[in-house]
């Protein structure tokens, strides 16, 4: 039965799996370009490394950027803004000048009427701006601009001859030569000049695209057959242009005619790529692949930088801002070195078929990956990170300059900004790490050196509580990190279990013989279940205050796997010589596990255990020792108490070495120092 829910346990988890490595694929398959690439890489003033191009057809040579840019501006010059006129408001302004003019003055000569009148109609007829609008024509330089009338006819008018309110009022007054200028301001002349010229932007911006459209975006014709540039030659100005309008006008065919081709090949090559990747998990990495959350968080990443270098690359910025290394520092912080390597490269090759120039893109980020690994590779303090930053951002100047000039191609000052930019943003591993934690669980080295540090409220509260108990693993800890060291365990993972798995002695610390002083409390029990009760239960505690203090989930599984499934051996032991004749219910002095299942966890077993017996020699010679630490660990061997583990049996004789020169350095015997002859009548100085 167990067999069948393992077999149907392992098939889910399969599938699960290589559906999430096929989401994977399809997300990724999103951020490829829709078209294929053009198969050549070229810089301007750059030798031209593959053999001599001809032109497979003939095509129109595009402009550059930066011509099409001068030719339009040139011909903005020129352009003429077009105006509306509103002959609604001459007529209406003229009719309430006579109107109001009749009634309030009194004798009105028609001399003054008359000048008013056709000054008004005059005025009108240029035409009269607000402030704002003669502003912006004076500051845009516009000579001439097209005032369009009721009937749709636009015709030209220089912007010298419009007027504002002001300059049609000073016009009115000052060009009345004949009259006298007192009596004409006493006619109000300001309630009779409004403005009748507004913008146009509709006509005036179609003017424009028709003017910009008339502009020809080519520049000559390449013939079908007509050599572009040779092997080693220089690629020129002209040259760079041909071959872009060359690669616009193939790239522009392939997504036209032979995207389902491309849309093929990308899954094919998608597919093959991360294929690679889950081999390696699945031949060398198995347990990786056990917990779904191993998986999601690598394709996670993954995907991830695909869709960062989709953006990147659609926005026409350079590939070399987006911080690939970070994946390389993700992933070795949590898992490994050999895992991070490949999770990189599957990373960078898929993204290489996003952005342009493979070569140097591979070239680079691939042995960036390496050297962030290598500078990188156990995290403890933030100093660490900036300063593995610095040697990418260092490492990076130099690859691209040794690239460079192996190309015998000009320098690009913006790549080094762009590699610093790279840099910086490479610091937002240190919070990135922490968000990763809290997200899936999992626990950092930078984690684990402030959970080991003894100022830790939990752990101080366990010094004053719990002061033998605390020696304990403290001394644990220390054995525990050099065995884990000298077997290529995570030292800084063992250290810290160490010091957190007795810390369920809290809740009883008088029942634990290193608490003691002269009483014994399972004295007055007189009862070996209930005090293998009482020491059983300081797992179950350990995890309750473990929860308590929200300490990671891999550090309650170190206290719950300390003693496996052992007994309580001084209480099973007494329980049998005090009766003989009755059988022991071993459950009851047993821990209920599970076993250690890392090798982390089975060294705190091996160190946990010589330690507690260490203190109960009564002589510490070196053969007392090694018979105390080979009788120790056989005897967890032969119980079965490492099984779970991935321990061989030259990681246990290693560790036993290791314990054995640890415990002789910490028990070694002191000389005795010499007392000094006191001498009478002498002083010693």
């Amino acid at each position: 039965m167990q067999r069948v829910k393992n077999i149907k346990k392992n098939t889910w988890r399969t599938i699960t799996t290589v559906s999430l490595f096929l989401l994977a694929a399809f997300l990724i398959i999103q951020t490829f370009p829709n078209a294929g690439k053009f198969p050549y890489a070229y810089e301007k003033g750059g030798p031209w490394q593959y053999e001599a191009l001809t032109s497979p057809f003939a095509f129109e040579s595009y402009k550059s950027k930066e011509e099409l840019k001068r030719e339009q501006d040139s011909a903005l010059v020129d352009f003429q803004p077009c105006y509306n006129l509103d002959v609604s408001v001459s007529e209406k302004e003229l009719a309430s000048f006579m109107e109001k003019g009749a009634i309030s003055l009194m004798p009105v000569t028609s001399l003054y009427k008359d000048y008013i009148s056709k000054k008004l109609a005059t005025l009108y007829d240029d035409g009269i701006l607000s402030m704002s609008e003669m502003e912006k024509l004076q500051k845009d330089k516009t000579q001439t601009i097209l005032i369009k009338r009721e009937d749709n006819v636009a015709k030209k008018k220089n912007v010298a001859e419009l007027h504002t309110i002001k300059t049609a009022y000073e016009k009115l007054v000052n060009e009345a030569l004949y009259l006298d200028k007192n009596v004409l301001q006493n006619y109000n002349l300001n309630d009779y000049i409004h403005e009748n010229l507004s913008f146009n932007e509709v006509t005036t911006e179609n003017l424009k695209k028709d003017l910009l459209k008339s502009i020809s975006l080519t520049k000559g014709r390449i013939q079908s057959g007509e050599k572009i540039i040779d092997q080693g030659e220089i690629v020129s100005e002209r040259a760079f242009d041909v071959l872009n309008s060359l690669k616009r006008i193939t790239l522009e065919n392939n997504e036209k005619g032979n995207s389902t081709t491309v849309f093929f090949g990308q899954i094919i090559v998608t597919l093959g790529v991360l294929c690679a990747f889950f081999l390696y998990l699945f031949l060398f990495r198995q347990g990786f692949l056990v917990e779904t959350k191993n998986v999601v968080f690598m394709l996670g990443m993954i995907v991830a930088l695909c869709f960062v270098s989709s953006v990147v690359m659609k926005h026409n910025s350079s590939p070399y801002l987006i911080p690939y290394a970070i994946l390389p520092i993700m992933i070795t912080t949590f898992f490994d070195t050999r895992t991070a390597l490949f999770c990189h490269i599957t990373t960078v090759l898929l993204c290489s078929f996003i952005v342009p120039v493979e070569y140097d893109f591979l070239f680079l980020q691939i042995t960036i990956g390496m050297i962030s690994i290598c500078t990188l590779k156990n995290l403890f303090q933030r100093s660490q990170l900036v300063k593995s930053a610095g040697i990418i951002v260092l490492a990076y100047f130099v690859l691209y300059l040794g690239n460079v000039l192996i190309r015998e191609q000009e320098i690009n000052a913006p790549a080094f900004l762009a590699f610093i930019a790279n840099g910086a943003l490479l610091l937002l591993a240190y919070p990135l790490i922490y968000i990763i934690e809290k997200s899936f669980g999992y626990v950092s080295d930078v984690t684990l050196v402030e959970l080991a540090n003894t100022n830790n409220p939990l752990l101080r509260q366990f010094s004053e509580e719990a002061p033998g108990s605390f020696q304990h693993s403290m001394q644990v800890s220390n054995l525990a990190a050099d065995a884990a060291l000298s077997i290529e365990a995570n030292p800084m993972l063992a250290r810290t279990g160490a010091l957190y798995h007795d810390i369920g002695k809290l809740k009883n610390p008088v029942f634990f013989t290193e608490n003691q002083s002269s009483f014994n409390p399972h004295n007055e029990l007189n009862d070996e279940e209930k005090s293998a009760q009482i020491i059983i239960k300081h797992v179950e505690d350990g995890i309750e205050i473990a929860k308590k203090h929200r300490l990671p989930a891999l550090l309650q599984d170190f206290i719950r796997s300390h003693h496996g499934k052992n007994k309580t051996r001084y209480f099973y032991n007494s329980f049998c010589n005090k009766y003989p004749d009755k059988e022991a219910d071993e459950s009851k002095f047993s821990y209920p596990g599970p076993l250690p299942y890392t090798r982390e966890m089975a060294v705190l077993m091996m160190c946990d255990a010589v330690e507690a017996a260490s203190r109960s020699l009564c002589e510490y010679t070196d053969k007392s020792i090694n018979d105390l630490v080979e009788k120790i660990i056989n005897d967890l061997v032969f119980e079965g108490a490492l099984n779970a583990s991935p321990l061989t049996f030259k990681n246990i004789e290693t560790v036993k070495a290791v314990l054995k020169e640890k415990l002789k350095n910490i028990y070694h015997t002191r000389i005795s120092y010499p007392e000094l002859n006191k001498t009478e009548g002498k002083t010693l100085v």
